[in-house]
C-alpha cells in the first residue's frame, strides 16, 4: 500500500449526521468557530449553494461537492438563488417536490487521539469538487441519496457508515492531490522521503536509524534529515514513534496484549514501550485495551518534551 493508503488503513473514526434535511425558503446557515476543534463536513446533495468562509474565501459548491473542515471555523452557505418564505428544513424524502438544497452535514471523531496532528497539519477548510477526477464522489452521493430518499429519520446507522467512507477517501484524494504540502502530510507526497515513509510503514518493529532510512529514501543523510525536517517539522526519529503509536493503539484497541504490541511496533521493553505510549497519547497501553480510553484525550505532540 502507499503511505496515504496505509494511514487512512489505520483511522477509526465514528459520524455523527446532525443535519440531513431539504431547506427551503429564504435560507442561511451560518456557524460559528467551534472551540473545540471539531472536524466536520457539508456535501449539498441536492441542489448547490454558496458557502463563506470570512477567514479564507467564498466558494460556490455544485450539487455533490464535499467541504470539509478538520477544524470548524466561522463560515455560512446560503441559497444560489433567492429564495422566496421563510427559512425550513423538511425530510428529504417528503420534500422533493419544494424547490430548495438538500444539506448534508456530519461530524467526525477520532478513537485515536494521535491523528490530531494529521488535522493539525491540514488548513481549516478545503473543499473537493465532484467531477470526472472524483468518481468515488458520484458514487457515495448515490448511495447517500439512495438511502436518505429511503429513510424515515434524517440519519441511520447506514448512512453514518457511507459518511465514514465518504470523509477516509476525501481526506485521502485532499493529501494526494494538494498544491502547497504542511506537515505530516507533505511526507506522503515527496517522491524520496515517501520511500522511507513506506519502509517504516512496511516494517515498524525494524531498528530504524537515520543511515538505514536515508538508505530507503536513496538520499544522503545529511540531505535526508534536512528535508524531512524542512518538510514536516519533525525528524524523522520523531516520525517513527509516531507512527509507531498508532499502530500500537489499534492493535491495542482490539485486544492484543501488551507485550505482544510492544514486539510488533519495535520496542523490546514492555515498560519502554508503555512509557512511550502514555508520552504519546496520554493514557496507558492497557486502559486502551481495557476499552476506557476517552476519544477526548489530548494527543501528545512529539515535539513537545
Amino acid at each position: 500500500m502507499s503511505p496515504i493508503n496505509d494511514l487512512t488503513s489505520l483511522l477509526k473514526l465514528q459520524v455523527e449526521v446532525y443535519h440531513n434535511a431539504r431547506v427551503c425558503g429564504d435560507w442561511k446557515i451560518e456557524t460559528g468557530a467551534n472551540p473545540r476543534g471539531k472536524t466536520c463536513f457539508h456535501m449539498a446533495t441536492q441542489g448547490g449553494c454558496l458557502l463563506n468562509v470570512p477567514a479564507h474565501d467564498n466558494w460556490l459548491l455544485a450539487e455533490g461537492d464535499l467541504v470539509i473542515f478538520p477544524k470548524e471555523i466561522a463560515h455560512s452557505m446560503v441559497s444560489q438563488q433567492p429564495q422566496q418564505g421563510p427559512q425550513q428544513h423538511l425530510p428529504i424524502a417528503q420534500s422533493q417536490n419544494t424547490a430548495g438544497t438538500s444539506m448534508l452535514c456530519g461530524e467526525i471523531t477520532f478513537a485515536n487521539p494521535g491523528f490530531r496532528v494529521l488535522l493539525d497539519a491540514l488548513p481549516s477548510v478545503f473543499v473537493i469538487q465532484r467531477d470526472a477526477t472524483t468518481p468515488w464522489l458520484t458514487e457515495l452521493l448515490k448511495l447517500i441519496l439512495t438511502e436518505s430518499l429511503s429513510s424515515e429519520t434524517p440519519s441511520n446507522p447506514l448512512l453514518d457508515k457511507l459518511c465514514e467512507l465518504l470523509f477516509a477517501y476525501g481526506l485521502r484524494h485532499f493529501i494526494e492531490h494538494q498544491n502547497s504540502s504542511i506537515g505530516i502530510a507533505a511526507l506522503f507526497g515527496h517522491r524520496h522521503i515517501a520511500r522511507a515513509v513506506s519502509a517504516i510503514h512496511k516494517e515498524p518493529s525494524q531498528e530504524w536509524g537515520l543511515i538505514s532510512l536515508a538508505e530507503a529514501a536513496q538520499m544522503s543523510r545529511t540531505q535526508f534529515a534536512q528535508v524531512f525536517k524542512q518538510l514536516s517539522g519533525w525528524t524523522a526519529m520523531q516520525y517513527l514513534t509516531w507512527w509507531r503509536m498508532q499502530l500500537a493503539w489499534s492493535y491495542l484497541d482490539a485486544g492484543e496484549h501488551v507485550t505482544s504490541v510492544a514486539e510488533k511496533v519495535g520496542y523490546r521493553s514492555e515498560s519502554a514501550f508503555s512509557r512511550a505510549f502514555q508520552k504519546s497519547h496520554g493514557v496507558s497501553a492497557g486502559a486502551v485495551r481495557r476499552g476506557g480510553a476517552s476519544q477526548s484525550i489530548k494527543a501528545a505532540n512529539p515535539n513537545k518534551a
